[in-house]
């Protein structure tokens, strides 16, 4: 009786290593095509649980001021507007061309992160996409400057007076 059951574990896992074979060998790794919906599922999923699971062991944040803001901006100028662009709403061209794309740091997404999460995004960076970690470079201060720069990106900028 034990041979029909391990036959059946020996095909079942057959199967399930050839279908993730022919996956591997038919997905096109490029960056430039815009992802099907499943890996779109799938990376978001991936990535809220992973983010959940590392704001879990964020340091708490300092108290926000205006000079904390301001010293936000300074950094994300040098360090985030190459691939979100300078204003942090309008990616580049090689943010744009990046995979997954740089996102808006205003997006709805992007603004429904908690700090802790939007920390741990800048912090770790996020592994197999552009976003590189800056934990080893920048101060845990100096990061949560960034989150709370980021936040003012929610705020739509004010129009430019008419002439």
């Amino acid at each position: 009786m034990r041979k029909p059951v391990v036959a059946w574990v020996v095909l079942t896992v057959a199967v399930i290593v050839a279908a993730v074979l022919l996956a591997a060998f038919a997905t096109n790794l490029s960056a430039l095509p815009e992802p099907g919906r499943l890996e779109t599922w799938l990376a978001a999923r991936a990535r809220a649980v992973y983010l959940r699971r590392a704001a879990a062991h964020v340091p708490p944040p300092p108290a926000v001021t205006p000079q904390r803001i301001e010293a936000g901006a300074g950094a994300y100028g040098m360090a985030c507007a190459f691939c979100h662009g300078a204003d942090g709403r309008h990616p580049t061209a090689v943010g744009q061309n990046m995979y997954p794309r740089a996102v808006s740091l205003a997006s709805p997404a992007v603004q429904a992160l908690s700090d802790r999460e939007l920390f741990a995004v800048i912090h770790d960076g996020l592994r197999l996409t552009g976003m590189p970690g800056f934990g080893r470079i920048e101060s845990d201060d100096d990061i949560w400057n960034l989150v709370f720069y980021i936040r003012t990106l929610a705020t739509p900028p004010a129009p430019a007076p008419a002439h």
